[in-house]
């Protein structure tokens, strides 16, 4: 059995959860992933997806949030009152109760943090003034430091003391009288070093970057020089966070996302699970550029290419005039389409049983790109074109972006059913395939509504 098929009846199986009773419920939660659960409620009703949640522990409620998209993320926290809120706060790392406090109003946190410790409240107000995309917004501030002096038996001890309180990590840092880094101990050496030996003859210089770093240049230091945690400092030199290797990767990974999202003109979030008019406004401003210049391309083969003997311009000729817009929004709109599924199939966001769902919607956003764009040409080709040849064009272009759409996402998905790497086609391929029975739609429908 696979684990995709092992997932579906899991899934399942917390569905006729639900419908039963909430021992059997609480149960079923307690064998379940906090990870897996996090993704399966995205398939849930808002609903469904609190009654699960309700029958959590504060504890179980505090992993599946820290594995949660922001979307459901943002849900579950407006059920939940200001104490059950400061519940998952003492069962949160800093750096994620910060996160899942931006999705709550000031007020709201104001009233969270009054029913938290008041250190730990005062470690979340200063952590949450960083800005988000720095180094300081990133760290962690649950770390363990030593002053300089301190013998390994004394720092395993407090390893041991603050193990439930710090954020897990690969060693500690030794600071001076000023809270200054001087030098960082891993676990392994503490481990295979006598007790009695002192941290600095074992600590080596430590690598520290300031808080207002951008994040992914911090990244790259704990990436570039192979580091497992990196010091991150106040102006004055204090040590005031860390970032870890899994932070670096995270954010390495989502710069990533964000990049190649970019790239082809849309946004990095869960496109397959937002709402239908959030995904055609992340992605219509890269086809406004292409009408733009499709537009202009137009208007200049019309200026240079000579008439018919006699000053006859064909309906052929005034149509192929059109073909540069066609291939330019087949091949973004389809490139996008590709792009959001091979990344989607990449990270488990879509499922072998979302399949047609996901191939519907994205090509009802193919659809509405392609009525939007299509007015858009008919609006601008009234003012040079008669009222039918203008018609016939954006008719045609409607149908030629919604076809790209549909192959842009059905192609990678039948790839992925014979077992051929979508990302092998998503490519050079596609968009070939995609202008090619573009042009040819887009041609065939003007010169059937024209003729």
């Amino acid at each position: 059995m696979t684990d995709e098929t092992t997932e579906f009846q899991s899934k399942d199986a917390l569905r006729e959860r639900l419908a039963g009773s909430r021992e059997d419920l609480i149960d079923f939660l307690a064998e379940v992933h906090a990870a897996d659960l996090a993704a399966w409620l995205l398939d849930f009703d808002e609903d469904e997806s609190w009654r699960v949640f309700e029958a959590l522990d504060p504890e179980q409620r505090a992993e599946v949030l820290e594995q949660s998209e922001d979307s459901l993320r943002e849900e579950l926290l407006g059920k939940l009152t200001p104490k059950q809120v400061a519940e998952l706060v003492e069962e949160l790392p800093a750096d994620e109760v910060v996160d899942m406090l931006s999705h709550l109003d000031a007020a709201d946190v104001e009233h969270v943090l009054r029913d938290v410790n008041f250190e730990r409240a005062k470690g979340l107000r200063q952590l949450a003034s960083y800005e988000p995309e720095s180094a300081g917004g990133v760290m962690s501030t649950e770390f363990v430091a030593v002053p300089a002096g301190t013998r390994v038996g004394d720092a395993i001890k407090l390893i041991k003391t603050e193990g439930d309180e710090v954020e897990e990590g690969h060693g500690l840092f030794v600071v001076d009288e000023q809270e200054k880094p001087v030098g960082y101990v891993t676990d392994r050496v503490l481990l295979t070093n006598s007790i009695h030996d002192e941290v600095d003859r074992l600590m080596v210089d430590p690598y520290s970057v300031p808080v207002d770093l951008d994040q992914e240049e911090a990244a790259n230091v704990l990436s570039r020089y192979g580091l497992t945690e990196l010091a991150v400092v106040e102006e004055d030199g204090r040590l005031v966070g860390s970032i870890t290797i899994d932070d670096a990767q995270e954010v390495l990974e989502d710069e990533a996302s964000e990049d190649m999202f970019k790239l082809v003109g849309t946004s990095a979030e869960l496109q397959t699970r937002l709402p239908i008019w959030r995904r055609v406004l992340a992605r219509i401003p890269l086809q406004a550029v292409t009408v733009l210049g499709g537009l202009v391309t137009a208007a200049v083969i019309d200026a240079l290419l000579p008439a018919e003997p006699g000053g006859v311009i064909s309906e052929g000729r005034e149509l192929l005039a059109f073909v540069p817009i066609v291939i330019g929004l087949a091949g973004n709109v389809g490139i996008q389409a590709s792009t959001i599924l091979v990344r989607a199939f990449a990270t488990g966001e879509v499922e072998p049983d979302r399949e047609l769902s996901v191939l519907g919607s994205e090509t009802l956003v193919g659809l509405i790109i392609g009525l939007i764009c299509g007015l858009a040409t008919f609006s601008a080709t009234c003012f040079w074109k008669d009222l039918d040849t203008a018609m016939a064009i954006g008719v045609a272009i409607t149908c030629a972006v919604t076809w790209a759409a549909f192959l842009g996402c059905g192609v990678p998905m039948v790839c992925r059913r014979i077992g051929i790497d979508p990302a092998l086609i998503a490519g050079p391929f596609l968009i070939t395939v995609s202008d090619i029975s573009g042009t040819s739609l887009y041609l065939g429908v003007a010169l059937l509504l024209t003729n």
